[in-house]
């Protein structure tokens, strides 16, 4: 049984989650300027803010981590799983994670910061020509 509140266990996911965003997106830029595409600078563009909004997001997890007293540090890999060592306010806790799941996830919050994030929210209106 965890002792880490549901709240603080997910902004320490995050502190998982977000840096693998950030590396498959720089990934992604590289391929970008690579490709041969006819016009490249509208998916750079995309990138890079999605990029920046992430950067912002992963800074205010790392805050709050900081304030509360909570790390997160990856021990152990396999071909399977990765083990996280959780420390929150001085208590320690191993969770496991099954790489499919990190990997399934990780594209849930990609999808998410390139397509809803970037999408007009409901405030917001689209102008038709």
């Amino acid at each position: 049984m965890t002792r880490i509140p549901e709240e603080d266990r997910n902004i320490m996911e995050q502190a998982i989650y977000l840096p693998m965003v950030l590396t498959i997106l720089n990934r992604d830029t590289i391929v970008i300027k690579k490709s041969p595409f006819k016009l490249k600078q509208p998916y750079l563009d995309l990138v890079e803010e999605t990029m920046k909004v992430i950067q912002s997001e992963l800074s205010e997890v790392k805050r709050y981590m900081n304030k509360n007293q909570l790390k997160v540090q990856e021990i152990k890999r396999d071909e399977a799983f990765t083990m996280f060592m959780f420390l929150y306010k001085g208590y320690e806790e191993h969770h496991n994670y099954f790489n499919p799941r990190i990997r399934n996830k990780v594209q849930e919050l990609m999808t998410y910061y390139l397509i809803k994030k970037t999408l007009p929210g409901p405030g917001k209106n689209l102008k038709a020509n």
